[in-house]
């Protein structure tokens, strides 16, 4: 996979993850050129490219996993390929108006399924959901504390600290829309002991 960034992503940050990949002996590297920000050529027909922005992580419901003022690649073309998928960080707006606040969740629940928090645990479809990290045990459930059928074409999101985040327990957030995602969160670029794939 390869990133095509934004002129206003700084070139020493670009630099950066050349350097993780290089590393990593990586072939993302060879698609980067920090001098310019753009992708070589003769990537182009063998990867699909992504267009990336930066963006500094400004909320604590990620914690422990993003930590406000960490810097992070955000794919705003990933979805158009493809949907999200359980486990994905994912930014979104709160609204359909474009000045509305940006928020940073993870998608637990997918179209079609039933979400439910009970004794501190995730349910999806009846079944508990055992997740890759370890999170602490859910000590407000809010509007998941009864079952919730996730729409068409929606998701049901929460943030990585459980219990200090506002996200698809709330009124004031619910269910996320496919059409107010406006990236995939990926990579880590600052700062530089965490640079690595969210």
């Amino acid at each position: 996979w390869f990133c095509l960034t934004e002129n206003y992503t700084m070139g020493m940050n670009t630099r950066y993850v050349k350097e993780y990949f290089y590393k990593k002996n990586d072939p993302f590297h060879v698609c980067m050129e920090s001098g310019n920000h753009r992708s070589d050529s003769s990537c182009g027909g063998i990867f699909p490219g992504f267009f990336c922005r930066s963006v500094v992580v400004q909320e604590g419901s990620m914690e422990p996993t993003l930590v406000p003022g960490e810097r992070v690649l955000m794919d705003s073309a990933w979805y158009r390929l493809s949907s999200p998928k359980r486990g994905d960080i994912i930014a979104f707006r709160t609204s359909e108006d474009k000045k509305a606040s940006i928020h940073i969740k993870r998608v637990i629940a997918l179209p079609g399924e039933t979400v439910q928090i009970k004794d501190g645990q995730i349910l999806i479809n009846g079944e508990v959901y055992n997740e890759k990290d370890e999170f602490p045990a859910i000590t407000n459930a809010g509007l998941a504390s009864e079952p919730i059928t996730v729409g068409k074409g929606q998701y049901f999101v929460l943030g990585d600290n459980r219990n200090n985040s506002e996200d698809s327990r709330h009124n004031g957030m619910g269910l996320v829309d496919s059409d107010r995602i406006v990236g995939k969160l990926w990579f880590t670029i600052s700062p530089w002991k965490k640079i690595g794939f969210v």
